[in-house]
């Protein structure tokens, strides 16, 4: 399955407005686009930083509707007060501990790595870094897309609440560190938001 996600560094005061927008706009019309599994939506309320994530069943049904949501993504990035990048990933690996609710939020963690050795990292994070992750208290779900050409990655942890996602930034970072140290990955950004949409309906893909 692969994922198109697109970046606006808006204005915090638009924010309302553009996930409004989102939601009842853009999601309805891209969710019935031929091969879309979902979208989500995280948002930095003191930043203005948002990203949009659509899933898609495969490559083909991502790069189909390139053309058909380039105005929906031009007005949104508009009603969010900003320009909008795209990133377009496979995803590697999803897990749902249980479903998110009102209040949940992510922290989003940006990577590099040499191409070759993608899959290596992948494995790691499966194999050595999710079962420690799933003990953490209010741990929701993980994801984690890849670009294989770019050996970029982004992985996102979701948690049941800010105070759960700050109590865990600790056994977090401890975390990365193992995972750096075993693949020789380079953390490039992380970023913590708010989870404003949650309807990507991927299966489990562990």
């Amino acid at each position: 399955m692969h994922a198109r996600s697109t970046t606006v560094m808006g204005r915090p005061g638009m924010i309302e407005t553009g996930i409004a927008h989102v939601q009842d706009v853009v999601m309805p019309q891209v969710r019935a686009m031929d091969g879309c599994v979902g979208l989500s939506m995280v948002a930095d309320r003191v930043t203005g930083r948002c990203i949009v994530t659509t899933a898609w069943r495969d490559e083909d049904a991502m790069r189909a509707t390139a053309d058909s949501v380039t105005a929906m993504r031009e007005q949104a990035a508009a009603l969010l007060g900003g320009t909008a990048t795209v990133d377009e990933w496979e995803i590697a690996y999803l897990h749902r501990d249980h479903r998110v609710a009102d209040g949940c939020c992510a922290r989003v963690t940006w990577t590099e790595v040499e191409p070759a050795n993608i899959d290596n990292m992948v494995d790691a994070f499966r194999m050595g870094i999710m079962p420690k992750v799933e003990q953490l208290e209010g741990f929701c779900s993980a994801s984690l897309f890849v670009d294989r050409s770019g050996g970029r990655s982004c992985l996102t942890a979701t948690y049941d609440s800010p105070e759960a996602m700050m109590s865990a930034r600790n056994a977090a970072m401890g975390l990365r560190a193992d995972l750096v140290q075993q693949t020789g990955i380079k953390v490039t950004e992380i970023g913590e938001f708010s989870l404003a949409i949650a309807h990507l309906d991927v299966p489990e893909l562990v």
